[in-house]
């Protein structure tokens, strides 16, 4: 499906995995949802940058956030060969797309 393809909110086929549900998967938890709103925010940022602009996450739980999210193409990892190790992360083409949903979901929020 291409974007210019009109999308119809409707329930599916049985048995067929649902859109909303698959992207819930990848975003839906709550630190995932931030990482991509701070790197949609500010573009590209390191691993200690995250993990101070989100209080309560653990190192560990942030970096299997970041590894769910390579894996599924919202974001790119660059290793740079420095000593220490410097490693950043952008959001990639798809992660940018996310910004209309989270611009909505602000929106609604914001009437709450």
């Amino acid at each position: 499906m291409n974007s210019a393809e009109e999308v119809v909110l409707n329930k599916g086929t049985p048995g067929t995995p649902c859109p909303i549900a698959k992207t819930l998967d990848v975003i839906g938890t709550k630190w995932t949802f931030l990482i991509v709103r701070d790197l949609l925010l500010d573009g590209t940022l390191r691993f200690s940058d995250l993990l101070r602009s989100m209080d309560g996450i653990s190192p560990k739980t942030l970096s299997l956030r970041l590894k769910e999210l390579e894996e599924h193409g919202i974001v790119t990892r660059t290793v740079y060969p420095e000593v220490p190790p410097r490693v950043e992360y952008t959001l990639t083409d798809k992660g940018r797309n996310l910004e209309g949903i989270f611009i909505e979901l602000k929106r609604f929020g914001l009437q709450l």
